[in-house]
């Protein structure tokens, strides 16, 4: 579990985040949201200790991160997995190379053992076969498993993604969407992501945390978005035709029709 209390990030006199209060579950998929400029960026790049907060506390499993001393901060990055949003591949690093990448760095496995915990998690994401293949000879949806290997190859206790589905059809973002949350429930990982994509919140938002102008502003889970009196999110979330004829569909009968949100 991640805990974050009272934090608050500004640039030069401008103030981007305002005493944010959240907590991303252990074994949970955890969205941020939020339009551009909001602060949610900024939220998770403080997260993973790309941006150090003005004043607040950031607690891994009880520990924290603002108060950590460099070796510390080396010795908890090694229990994060990260996926950015290009999925970053090495252009000359087949897929295998680019999934053994993080354990090369960070472990002291013999060569056989780094393939075989390579190979298991590229067919854990469904890539079995294109190991030998390098990212220009493989689609951008299977770029993007690759990531994710390549992110749990180390067996994260955290996962930190940004924008996932970025540049992905529909149809393969929601396959990415439940392999995210696949992996989050059978490794029992701490998974946040930051998100624009609506089909991923109303799909697999479990924790949903709202941000609006650098406040935290709602938080809830898939099915309370629906029926949410938050005028912010609501026009966030349901700012197009067919997200509002999906909450209509909800105010007269009650459920979530999946198939109108993965149309």
């Amino acid at each position: 579990m991640i805990e974050v209390k009272q934090l608050t990030k500004s640039f030069d006199d401008r103030t981007v985040l305002h005493s944010v209060d959240a907590t991303f579950y252990t074994g949970k998929t955890n969205l941020i949201i939020g339009q551009s400029g909001s602060g949610k960026t900024v939220l998770m790049k403080s997260l993973v200790g790309l941006l150090t907060p003005d004043s607040g506390e950031i607690l891994f499993d009880g520990r924290n991160l603002l108060g950590m001393k460099h070796q510390e901060v080396k010795e908890l990055r090694k229990e994060i997995g990260m996926l950015f949003q290009g999925s970053a591949l090495f252009d000359s690093e087949t897929v295998l190379g680019n999934v053994m990448f993080p354990l090369v760095m960070f472990t002291d496995m013999s060569r056989a053992e780094m393939r075989d915990r390579a190979m298991f998690c590229i067919e854990r994401v469904n890539l079995k076969g294109a190991e030998n293949k390098y990212p220009s000879e493989i689609s951008g949806g299977m770029q993007k498993r690759v990531a994710i290997a390549r992110a749990i190859s180390l067996n994260p206790k955290y996962l930190f993604c940004d924008e996932p589905n970025s540049g992905l059809d529909p149809k393969t973002s929601i396959l990415i969407d439940e392999l995210l949350s696949d992996i989050t429930h059978e490794y029992n990982i701490t998974t946040v992501i930051n998100t624009h994509d609506m089909n991923s919140v109303l799909g697999i938002g479990e924790n949903i945390i709202f941000i609006n102008k650098g406040y935290r502003e709602w938080v809830g889970d898939m099915s309370q978005i629906y029926t949410t009196t938050n005028e912010a999110l609501n026009d966030f979330v349901f700012a197009t035709r067919l997200f509002q004829e999906v909450r209509e569909y909800v105010a007269e009968n009650g459920t979530i029709d999946k198939r109108k949100v993965q149309k």
